[in-house]
């Protein structure tokens, strides 16, 4: 008879990941935040959104290529180092007056993020025992948690002091930098085989990656654009961009709760089921949302921003399946490149917003999770999900 013996979680390193997890990806909302002051000190829709589009491309895009790298051996470095890396740079987004340089910073400012995802999701897993579903949900749910505080910090700050001080908002940044330094896992992540060619792999699997991919980039695209305009939108239906910035907190909030929900039930009733309700259910409740009026209101944001976000590790656990034996580039492909897709895309909703207007941008995006969630109906998922073993 063979006696398995439970490894315990190391919660300290979990808690110090997830809330470096937290504020990375409080900086990761940071310039759409911005953008309306930036708009009122006179930049153009467009050039706002695709600078947005600039520091996607290297904060998501590249992160597959980090994956990769994390795959091979352990790169501790990039945790630390990301932080700070992109701390620093995007705090000087609000004093820089030239477009090209702007551009420029946040590029190299989305180079940080793109080295701490991959590493500091494998490094979860590792210290994670036998509990590595719920600690990487709580760490996936610690970055939505700082989406949603950006505007909440940001906007008063800026309101009250205009955009000439946002460089102290580096501070955030290097502190967690500092806590990583001392507490981020020295061991090798995963003690484990070399993992098999990539190559090879991709080929073998190609087609569900698309699909998974596909769903990924058309959720994102509506994530991205509603944080990204949504706040232009209130503005331009008579509500201030203070109440605005509660509205997104609620909405992204909420998807942060719903992302633990959506990552609990898939586990009792498939990942396929969780990814195609979620998402058809999101557009309706958006649509609702913009047709209705007082507390109902924020009940069905809540709700839409749940569903929106309900899949958000789900998608990431599929991928995961699919390359088992290449974990953090399946990672890297969902939550770098599938988002990032569905990001460079808000440039192109910038364009939009300007010729056609804001409103028809944003009826445009509510409409994008009912697509993200028929693409998914071709995504072959589990036929039955295995029940969580009580001692786990």
């Amino acid at each position: 008879m063979i006696v398995l013996i439970s490894q315990s979680p190391n919660k300290g390193k979990i808690l110090s990941l997830s809330l470096a997890h937290l504020f990375n990806d409080w900086y990761m909302n940071y310039i759409q935040t911005l953008l309306p002051f930036m708009v009122a000190a006179g930049l153009g829709v467009s050039k706002g959104a695709f600078l947005i589009a600039a520091f996607t491309i290297t904060s998501s895009v590249l992160q597959p290529v980090s994956g990769y790298l994390v795959d091979q051996k352990n790169q501790r470095w990039m945790v630390y180092v990301g932080t700070f890396w992109m701390a620093v740079l995007l705090s000087l987004v609000g004093v820089l007056k030239s477009y090209p340089l702007l551009v420029f910073t946040v590029a190299l400012a989305g180079l940080g993020t793109a080295a701490f995802h991959p590493q500091a999701s494998a490094m979860v897993s590792a210290v994670s025992g036998n509990r590595k579903g719920f600690f990487q949900a709580l760490f996936v749910a610690a970055g939505n948690v700082g989406w949603a505080l950006t505007p909440l910090v940001v906007v008063p700050f800026a309101q009250k002091y205009g955009l000439e001080l946002t460089p102290l908002f580096v501070l955030p940044g290097v502190l967690v930098a500092f806590l990583l330094w001392f507490t981020a896992p020295r061991m090798p992540v995963g003690k484990k085989s070399a993992p098999p060619p990539l190559w090879p792999t991709l080929r073998s699997n190609w087609t569900e990656l698309t699909k998974i991919v596909l769903v990924v980039a058309c959720r994102s695209l509506a994530y991205f654009g509603l944080v990204s305009f949504l706040p232009l939108y209130l503005q331009h239906e008579k509500i201030s961009l203070l109440t605005g910035s509660r509205l997104l907190f609620l909405m992204l909030f909420a998807g942060a709760m719903g992302g633990l929900l959506g990552g609990y039930i898939s586990d009792l009733v498939g990942r396929k089921p969780v990814i195609v309700g979620s998402l058809v259910a999101a557009s309706p409740l958006f649509y609702l949302y913009l047709n209705t009026g007082g507390v109902i209101s924020y009940l069905l944001l809540a709700l839409a921003g749940a569903c929106l976000l309900a899949s958000f590790s789900v998608t990431v656990v599929v991928a995961q399946e699919v390359i088992s034996k290449n974990a953090a580039m399946a990672s890297g492909l969902m939550l770098g490149f599938g988002i990032g897709i569905g990001g460079l895309g808000v440039g192109l909703v910038g364009l939009l917003a300007e010729h056609m207007g804001i409103v028809y941008a944003i009826h445009l995006l509510i409409w994008l999770p009912l697509a993200a969630g028929l693409l998914g109906l071709g995504i072959k998922g589990k036929k039955m999900a295995v029940t969580p073993s009580v001692n786990s």
